[in-house]
């Protein structure tokens, strides 16, 4: 480096920091958000299911990155009762068609973590992640500074996943 060290300044990843530590004692935030339908906008709700609660990440990886969880607090697969496991795939299937419509997107990271050991922040409730792909959408950010570059932000995209639930005749996207 130079004569003068540069900052990339990320003041909004303090509160990702902060849920590191274990401090929050206001329990699994997938069960507050499960119980407060009304609170949806707030808590980044896009869809509800009889047994499944969508919503886009807080600490995305990538423009569009959505969290599936089931809605009752159950930490491995085999808890799920049948009727949920289906509905939470058929919803990981609609997400993935909803997120090519409003994003472009190319494909799809599909994904679930057991475990703190194996990379579960939440290792009490399952959830899965969806995260969009583009051809050459890796850059040095993440490598370099761990830092990620989301290029749309989340109202602009919800505004977008509003129209694309509705032309392809998906569940309508809580406003």
């Amino acid at each position: 480096m130079g004569e003068v060290n540069k900052n990339l300044w990320a003041p909004w990843r303090m509160e990702y920091v902060e849920t590191l530590t274990g401090d929050d004692d206001r329990g699994c935030f997938l069960c507050r958000y499960a119980a407060a339908p009304e609170d949806d906008r707030a808590n980044l709700v896009i869809w509800r299911t009889d047994r499944c609660l969508t919503l886009f990440n807080r600490f995305p990886y990538a423009n569009g990155h959505l969290l599936i969880a089931p809605m009752a607090h159950q930490a491995e697969l085999e808890e799920l009762d049948d009727p949920t496991l289906d509905e939470m795939i058929r919803v990981v299937r609609d997400v993935q068609r909803l997120l090519r419509a409003a994003t472009g997107c190319q494909g799809s990271n599909v994904g679930m973590n057991f475990g703190k050991c194996a990379g579960a922040g939440l290792p009490g409730h399952l959830h899965v992640h969806i995260v969009p792909r583009w051809d050459g959408d890796v850059n040095f950010m993440s490598v370099l500074a761990d830092t990620r570059i989301i290029p749309q932000g989340i109202e602009a995209l919800r505004a977008k996943m509003v129209e694309a639930a509705r032309s392809l005749g998906l569940p309508p996207v809580r406003e």
